[in-house]
């Protein structure tokens, strides 16, 4: 089977080589690569096209946000399944692809995911928060659970049944998405327990109190929107974040 990879990113020269990097080192052979640019202007272009006879599709135009970006990406994407990397984060090990790709031959399952930890932007050796997903189960989505959405690979055919990212969602599109393709339409799913990306900290939604509330607001909304959870559920969320930063391996 073949896997459409896509990374969205506007100006962001620090890590895109790095992210790009990640991908090409992957140890699966069949991977179909996307990075679509919102036109950035600090040099980030420049270090895209240093990848671009290695590069599947380059696509550079101005966009409105990060959402918008993942969608140009899926409507280009021709691989079996979609996974997206975003431009701050990389592969944990070069094996990632090849596993998810096994799980779901084995499993014959919609999507799969994994594990996430957060490390410090400075030092990528350094782990802020190991984001642990578990089994998945609709009572634990109903309670505010969530698989981290970068870890979350999903068939190519659900995005065509079920729709893309609202990019009515500044900050939460991923989470809507997520509630409706488990919660609303009950894809099937498989756990993988291995780490499959590592994040830097400081993304959108937490780098101010406006994006915190902003994200609460989104996060209700996709709820609602899917009938998935209530207000307890985002409370329940939003401490379920909290042995995130105890557990660290």
């Amino acid at each position: 089977m073949k896997i459409s990879i896509i990374t969205s990113v506007y100006n962001n020269k620090d890590t895109i080589a790095e992210a790009i990097e990640s991908v090409l080192m992957q140890t699966y052979d069949d991977i179909e690569y996307i990075v679509v640019d919102g036109k950035s202007t600090d040099g980030t272009i420049d270090i895209i096209k240093q990848y671009q006879g290695k590069i599947t599709s380059f696509v550079s135009e101005t966009d409105e946000g990060l959402y918008d970006g993942l969608n140009k990406g899926l409507s280009l994407a021709s691989g079996e399944v979609v996974g997206f990397l975003h431009s701050d984060d990389f592969y944990a090990h070069s094996a990632v692809i090849e596993n998810v790709m096994k799980a779901f031959r084995s499993h014959q399952v919609d999507s799969v995911y994994g594990n996430l930890i957060y490390v410090k932007k400075e030092d990528t050796s350094k782990v802020v928060r190991y984001w642990n997903s578990g089994d998945f189960c609709i009572k634990k989505l109903h309670r505010g659970w969530m698989p981290p959405h970068p870890t979350f690979f999903v068939k190519r055919d659900i995005y065509r049944k079920y729709g893309i990212f609202d990019t009515n969602f500044r900050i939460a599109a991923d989470y809507d998405i997520i509630l409706r393709f488990l919660g609303k339409h009950k894809i099937s799913t498989y756990y993988m327990s291995d780490v499959f990306i590592k994040m830097r900290v400081g993304g959108e939604s937490n780098r101010s109190l406006g994006n915190i509330f902003q994200k609460s607001k989104d996060d209700f909304k996709a709820m609602r929107n899917n009938k998935v959870g209530h207000l307890g559920s985002l409370f329940l969320k939003n401490i379920s974040k909290i042995p995130q930063f105890l557990l660290r391996k």
